[in-house]
C-alpha cells in the first residue's frame, strides 16, 4: 500500500502555474536581493502616500483661497474656476490612488447658491483632508473615498453652472 502511494505522487505533473513559477524563481534569488526589493517597495509606498497627502494639502489650500476670494469679490472669477478645476483634478488622483470609483450619482446635482457651494466645497475638502490624515499607507478608507466623491460632486456643480 505504501509503495502505491509513493508511485502516484511521482506520477503527478509539476506545478507550472505562474504563481508557482514565480515562487520558485523567488526562492532561487539571494536573500539580500529579496530584502532590497522589499525595501524598495516600502519606500515606493511611502513616497506614494506622501504624494497623496501633498495633493490633499494642496486641495485644502486651493479651497481656502477660493473661499477667501469669493468672500472678497462676491462672485467667482476665471482664476476661481481654474482653482476648482485643480481641486477636481487633485481629488480624482486621490480617489484613484485609494482605489475608489465614481459614485455614479451624477443625476441629482445640488441646487444651491454659489456662496453655499463655495462653503460646501471648502467643508468637504476639509473633511477629505481629515479622513486622509486618519489613514496610513496600509489602509484604504471608505470615508476618504466617499469624501472624494462628495468634493467631485460639488466641482461638477460649478462646471455645470459656469
Amino acid at each position: 500500500m505504501l509503495v502505491f502511494a509513493s508511485v502516484t505522487s511521482f506520477a503527478q505533473p509539476p506545478d507550472n502555474t505562474p504563481a508557482a513559477l514565480a515562487k520558485s524563481e523567488e526562492i532561487n534569488k539571494p536573500k539580500g536581493f529579496l530584502e532590497t526589493m522589499q525595501k524598495m517597495r516600502i519606500e515606493q509606498e511611502k513616497k506614494e502616500y506622501k504624494e497623496m497627502m501633498g495633493r490633499s494639502e494642496q486641495a485644502l489650500r486651493l479651497s481656502e483661497q477660493l473661499e477667501k476670494s469669493f468672500s472678497q469679490n462676491g462672485r467667482l472669477t476665471k482664476l476661481n474656476y481654474d482653482q476648482i478645476a485643480s481641486i477636481e483634478k487633485l481629488t480624482k488622483k486621490i480617489r484613484n490612488e485609494l482605489g475608489g470609483d465614481d459614485d455614479d450619482d451624477k443625476s441629482d446635482q445640488p441646487t444651491i447658491s454659489e456662496a453655499d457651494a463655495v462653503k460646501t466645497l471648502r467643508e468637504r475638502v476639509v473633511n477629505l483632508y481629515d479622513a486622509l490624515k486618519k489613514t496610513s499607507r496600509f489602509s484604504i478608507s471608505a470615508a476618504a473615498i466617499e469624501g472624494t466623491n462628495a468634493v467631485l460632486k460639488i466641482a461638477r456643480f460649478f462646471r455645470i453652472t459656469k
